[in-house]
C-alpha cells in the first residue's frame, strides 16, 4: 500500500510565503514528497484555516488530495479531544454548554483513521506534545514530521549541491 502524509495548515503557510524562515524547508519537503510519489493529503479543516487569511486559489491543488471531514472523523475526534482535554487538565465545567474542539484533534483523528497516512507534516511545535499526550491513552499510528528540521536531515539525504 502506498503511503501518504497529511499536511498541516502551518506547512502550507510556510510553503507559500517565500519570506518565512521555514519556507526553504517546506519547499524541500514538498519537492521530496512529490519526487518520491508520496501522496499529499489536505483536510478540508486545513483549507478552512488557510482561508482565514489566504485564498484557496493560492494552494497547490493539483498536487493535493483533499480529504473531507466526515461523521466517522467526528466520532474519532471526540475520543482524541477527550484525551487532550484530560491531559491539559481542562475541567468538565469548562466544556459546558459545549466543548470547542481544537482543530489539531480533528486533523489527528483524520490522520489516524486514514490507513495510508504515516506522517502529519507541520511546523507547529505543539503537535509533538499533543501526540505524546494522545499516546498515553490511545495508539495513534502516525508520526509528526516537524519541518523545522530540513528534509534531507530527516531522511538522511546528502545535500551535494
Amino acid at each position: 500500500m502506498k503511503h501518504s502524509v497529511l499536511l498541516d495548515t502551518s506547512f502550507l503557510i510556510r510553503l507559500l510565503n517565500d519570506s518565512d524562515p521555514l519556507h526553504e524547508n517546506a519547499k524541500g519537503y514538498f519537492k521530496y514528497f512529490l519526487e518520491e510519489g508520496i501522496t499529499l493529503k489536505l483536510s478540508t479543516i486545513s483549507i478552512a484555516e488557510y482561508c482565514v487569511k489566504g485564498k484557496i486559489e493560492e494552494l497547490p491543488m493539483r498536487n493535493l488530495q483533499i480529504i473531507p471531514f466526515n461523521a466517522d472523523d467526528a466520532v474519532a475526534t471526540g475520543k482524541f479531544a477527550e484525551v487532550i482535554f484530560k491531559e491539559n487538565h481542562i475541567s468538565a465545567e469548562k466544556l459546558i454548554p459545549r466543548a470547542i474542539i481544537p482543530n489539531d484533534a480533528k486533523l489527528f483523528a483524520q490522520a489516524d483513521r486514514d490507513k495510508t497516512v504515516t506522517h502529519f507534516v507541520t511546523s507547529d511545535q505543539r503537535s509533538n506534545k499533543t501526540l505524546e499526550a494522545l499516546k498515553k491513552h490511545l495508539k495513534p499510528k502516525f508520526k509528526i514530521l516537524d519541518i523545522s528540521t530540513p528534509y534531507n536531515q530527516v531522511f538522511g539525504i546528502l545535500d551535494l549541491k
